[in-house]
């Protein structure tokens, strides 16, 4: 054994590897991402990894790989779970042969998601055990103990960290390789009453599942990591550095209440945190919340007159414990979200944790910061474009083709979603992956006289676009699409896609050509164009968007992340009118005033020149410029920054 300092998603993919896990599928996903990367830089010979196309996809090679008695993981975040459900459903009554772990991040916030969805209801609506981390070190710990779990009951479980134990780093104590578990897969053996699911099967399965999830909740209880802390004794005092607040120092039922609390994942560390300061009360950490570790929760509950229940996201402790009571006629008052005892939205953080159980406890701290001491409060840096993204070209190229018609523009998720924000106001719609297609396609049917465009990612439009392209071909809807081909996953880190030609193994592979599939499926006009040339992009969207029917346009330019920019732009300040037409139209962040006159920001400019070609007087030019050579030392004192990219 020894210690490395680990990010929580980095342990876990330690932690699997560790237990000899034989094959890794995903796909990419703000907070899990780095899961999937980690096991692929640290795999063993026997470990196969790959994003896979979509989550769907990545489930049921998983499930396929545990169907040979391999131990497999398959991850992804909260809202990719909806889109691996369908096969994941059917898969909790077909069960496993070796240890599958779906791990599915969740994102209290949200932070980077459409949705603060709770894994722990899909644990639930499924039938299938769910391990929920607390730390980086616990992860690591876990997840081996998750595959032992879904061996054993011959199931795949849940594993959901959220974005704090996701992207928090500790020191964690790891295995080394010559401790890791070797996992050798005894092959698929056919059996069609097994694998083959027929409504009978699934009957029978259901009866089956519903005895082992009784069972797996006594299991549950005596789970290590299921625990209940107990009280300390503080008589009728108070603890050093706090007060009682006054309405309840002034209560004579003070001393004859007795409080718990009951917690789990991340908020878990929180609330220990602040009752190591205020002395224990009894405390329930909660490991599994399905199947509901019962026997250890009532063990808890016996004696206490009140529980505080916090936990993220959504009340699933809280309804448990509140059915408990209920069942077990205790005369136990539980309190969180339902009650608003604990805020019902958003993720929890140290300080909401401490606010929420000094007020349960009725404590004040003695000593308040004076204000000089409150670090002040951060400007809100709303998120933008990079500075020199092509999506930025691809955005106003439509919108300056498409002005003064009555146009709706449906969104995706991804980099390009900003193209929302001033001044490009782009973006209409954005429901889901790959939905823009659809809606574009809805409004069109309902609006002849709109025109209707559909922008999507490289990536995104091979997980889940290509079925709505065919959709509108088929139902010969009348729209364009906007393929936004930045050659890589931007947002999420920049993994490879089937259109990238590379492999999460290192291989070479062909690459999946966006037009020859478009042309395939049946889209008769398809264009390739360079967004970075404005009057060539603009030209192209005029003569396509005016075409009947389906027809696509593929704004091809890599992300400025993955390209070393060479050059950067510069003013003549000489030749500047002050019009702000390039910080008007774009607003792009290199791009800044000063004491009125334009400047450019040499740290971030990216020399992409579409600020020069939307300029009326010339006055922007790339500063390698030999016309422009003698300016530079001029221009440099009106431009913020300076570090070029030479």
């Amino acid at each position: 054994m020894h210690k490395e300092f680990l990010m929580g998603n980095e342990a876990i993919a330690m932690g699997a590897i560790a237990a000899g896990v034989n094959l890794v599928s995903g796909y990419p996903g703000t907070p899990s991402s780095e899961v999937l990367e980690t096991a692929a830089k640290h795999r063993t010979d026997n470990t196969y990894v790959e994003w896979s196309v979509n989550e769907k996809s990545a489930l049921e090679v998983a499930a396929g790989a545990a169907y040979t008695g391999a131990r497999s993981l398959v991850t992804m975040k909260q809202v990719g779970l909806n889109v691996a459900s369908d096969p994941l459903m059917s898969l909790a009554y077909i069960g496993v042969k070796g240890g599958m772990v779906v791990l599915a991040a969740d994102d209290p916030g949200p932070i980077s998601s459409q949705t603060e969805q709770d894994t722990r209801h899909y644990a639930a609506f499924s039938k299938l055990p769910c391990f929920d981390p607390t730390s980086a070190q616990e992860a690591y710990e876990m997840i081996q103990e998750a595959f032992t779990y879904s061996e054993r009951y011959s199931t795949p479980v849940f594993f959901r960290p959220t974005t704090r134990v996701c992207h928090g780093y500790a020191s964690v104590t790891v295995k080394d390789p010559a401790e890791y578990t070797s996992h050798r897969p005894e092959g698929f053996i056919k059996d069609s009453t097994r694998w083959v699911i027929f409504p009978r099967l699934s009957y029978q399965n259901h009866k089956k599942i519903e005895a082992r999830n009784v069972t797996l909740a006594d299991d549950f209880s005596s789970y290590s990591r299921n625990q209940i802390f107990p009280e300390e004794t503080h008589g009728l005092g108070c603890p050093d550095g706090y007060t009682k607040r006054d309405n309840i120092a002034a209560s004579s039922e003070l001393p004859k209440k007795k409080r718990g609390i009951a917690t789990g994942g991340i908020s878990f560390t929180y609330a220990l945190e602040t009752l190591r300061q205020t002395g224990m009360v009894r405390l329930l950490k909660v490991a599994t919340p399905h199947p509901f570790p019962e026997k250890l929760a009532l063990t808890f509950l016996e004696g206490l007159d009140e529980v505080l229940c916090i936990e993220e996201l959504d009340p699933v402790i809280e309804r448990e414990l509140t059915y408990l009571c209920g069942k077990y006629h205790l005369p136990v008052k539980i309190l969180g979200k339902l009650t608003h005892h604990v805020p019902n939205a958003g993720e929890n953080t140290q300080d909401s944790v401490r606010e929420n159980i000094l007020d349960f406890l009725g404590l004040i701290p003695d000593t308040i910061a004076d204000k000089q001491d409150t670090p002040p409060v951060l400007p809100v840096r709303p998120p933008v474009l990079c500075a020199g993204c092509p999506h930025r070209a691809s955005f106003y190229a439509v919108k300056t083709a498409m002005k003064g018609k009555k146009t709706i523009f449906c969104g995706d998720i991804g980099c390009y979603t900003l193209g929302n924000a001033m001044p490009l106001d782009m973006v209409d719609t954005c429901l889901c992956m790959g939905a823009g297609l659809g809606i574009a396609q809805g409004v069109g049917h309902m609006e002849p006289d709109t025109s209707c465009f559909a922008f999507v990612g490289d990536s995104t439009f091979f997980a889940s676009a290509i079925t709505g392209v065919i959709n509108a071909v088929y139902n010969q809807a009348d729209i364009t699409l906007i393929i936004l081909d930045n050659s890589t996953t931007a947002m999420t880190g920049h993994q490879p896609h089937p259109g990238t030609g590379r492999t999460m193994m290192g291989d070479i592979v062909d690459k999946i050509n966006m037009e020859a599939v478009l042309r395939g499926i049946g889209v008769p006009i398809v264009e390739t164009a360079d967004p970075l040339d404005h009057e060539a992009a603009v030209a192209c969207v005029r003569r396509v968007a005016k075409e009947p029917g389906v027809k696509a346009i593929i704004f091809k330019s890599p992300c400025i992340a993955i390209t070393k920019p060479s050059e950067y732009m510069t003013v003549d300040s000489g030749k500047c009118i002050g019009c702000k037409k390039c910080i008007r139209e774009l607003g792009c962040p290199a791009l800044f005033t000063e004491n009125e006159h334009i400047c450019i920001d040499t740290s971030l400019c990216t020399g992409c020149t579409l600020c020069s070609q939307l300029c009326p007087t010339g006055a922007i030019h790339s500063a390698a410029s030999k016309e422009h050579s003698a300016d530079k030392s001029d221009t440099s004192k009106t431009s913020k920054g300076g570090g070029s990219h030479e």
